[in-house]
């Protein structure tokens, strides 16, 4: 089963790529099962904050993965950073393919602090 999430701000996403092919989003029922099994302390906030952190990131790093990128929303009224790996889908991905959440699960300050300095920052919220 595949679950639309809604389409990307591409004034946002191009940050990853430009090369993108639709604009929807999705997330298919075998990444929420490995969010569960791998994340499962972060499943329910994860569920919960999806479409907020997509909407609105306070960060993206580019991935080691092409046309992928870590997005990052920080919820300060809960006091908890999210972390999502999105793809975005190519002319060079499989006809019909969407944009993907692979994978997501709650980062520490610290951690962010360590992105900040080691991974290549490519969106930054105004």
């Amino acid at each position: 089963m595949v679950y639309s999430l809604g389409n990307l701000n591409w004034e946002i996403y191009q940050s990853i790529t430009d090369k993108y092919v639709t604009n929807e989003v999705v997330i298919t029922e075998e990444q929420l099962r490995h969010i569960k099994k791998r994340h499962q302390e972060a499943y329910q906030d994860v569920l919960h904050y999806l479409k907020e952190t997509l909407d609105s990131p306070d960060y993206i790093f580019k991935d080691s993965h092409p046309d992928t990128g870590l997005v990052i929303k920080e919820i300060r009224r809960e006091a908890m950073i999210f972390l999502l790996v999105l793809k975005i889908a190519t002319s060079s991905d499989k006809s019909g393919y969407k944009n993907s959440v692979i994978s997501g699960w709650r980062i520490t300050e610290k951690r962010l602090k360590n992105y900040l300095i080691n991974k290549k920052l490519i969106y930054k919220k105004e």
